[in-house]
């Protein structure tokens, strides 16, 4: 072998050994969680990284002590709520600031811009004192009110739209359609990989919220998935066995959402970013 191909061949074996290292980190504690689901408190201490036989004995006991299906209940009505509303405002947001575009619009999207710099808890205390004055306490609607409206969604709906042949609308237009014909069956349809994109990561980020929900729900009875295993970790004694199956079956909605989206979410981000 010459001293070039070597050197070729070198390069690509320590570019892959080091995808295989960063992927084995990435993926351990995903297989870390679903493995001590499987095992007792005592062999998940040991460092047991293999499956056990305890996984029924843990969620038999993680039923008996939680409303689990309370929690899953909950949890999908708001994260559904906030997706399917989230996708239509923030679509018709990113769609009107690039269709319709002009300095005004750039000025507001600057200021939507900087509103993500600001964190939640600079905002939580007006937001709760705002919202109980409403009589929005322990409802639906006080989980997704402040929600269905981000700056990042609608920055990857604009930038997506940018893609949107403008000689489309306007052929539309002569045709006879209106703007909501427009978006609607022609927008909508060729912005699917952005919808499913937009959709994993408002999901991800819903059904993973716990500060806003804690804060919200005041009642067992609208407890979510976050909130029970904030529970788990709240006793003098942990089952850790107990409360990794709980993690589990917290994850698994999130998992199946991104590996189904996952191609969708790609070509998105790639458009975005174009």
């Amino acid at each position: 072998m010459s001293k070039g191909a070597f050197r070729k061949y070198g390069s690509k074996a320590l570019i892959y050994l080091f995808l295989i290292v960063m992927s084995f980190i990435s993926v351990f504690p995903l297989y870390w969680c679903f493995v001590s689901a499987f095992n007792t408190t005592p062999e998940i201490l040991g460092g047991k990284l293999v499956p056990g036989g305890h996984l029924m004995e843990n969620i038999t006991n993680l039923l008996d002590q939680q409303k689990v299906f309370t929690a899953l209940k909950n949890s999908f009505i708001n994260t559904i709520l906030v997706v399917l509303l989230s996708l239509t405002v923030c679509s018709v947001a990113g769609y009107g600031f690039e269709v319709y575009h002009d300095k005004g619009k750039d000025t507001v999207m600057k200021i939507l811009m900087l509103s993500m710099m600001v964190p939640f808890v600079a905002i939580m205390v007006p937001m709760f004192q705002m919202f109980s004055a409403m009589g929005m306490l322990n409802k639906y609607i006080g989980f997704v009110l402040p929600s269905i409206s981000t700056p990042f969604l609608i920055m990857l709906f604009r930038s997506n739209a940018r893609s949107f042949p403008k000689e489309i609308i306007e052929a539309a237009r002569i045709d006879g359609l209106n703007e909501v014909q427009i978006f609607v069956r022609m927008f909508i349809p060729t912005m699917r990989p952005t919808y499913a994109a937009a959709a994993t990561v408002t999901f991800m980020n819903s059904w993973n919220s716990y500060l806003w929900p804690r804060i919200i729900f005041k009642t067992n009875e609208s407890i979510t998935m976050p909130m029970l295993i904030s529970n788990l970790m709240s006793g003098y004694v942990l089952d850790y066995g107990l409360i990794m199956a709980a993690v589990t079956i917290c994850t698994l909605p999130t998992v199946i959402i991104f590996f189904f989206l996952q191609k969708s979410f790609t070509e998105a981000i790639a458009g975005s970013v174009k």
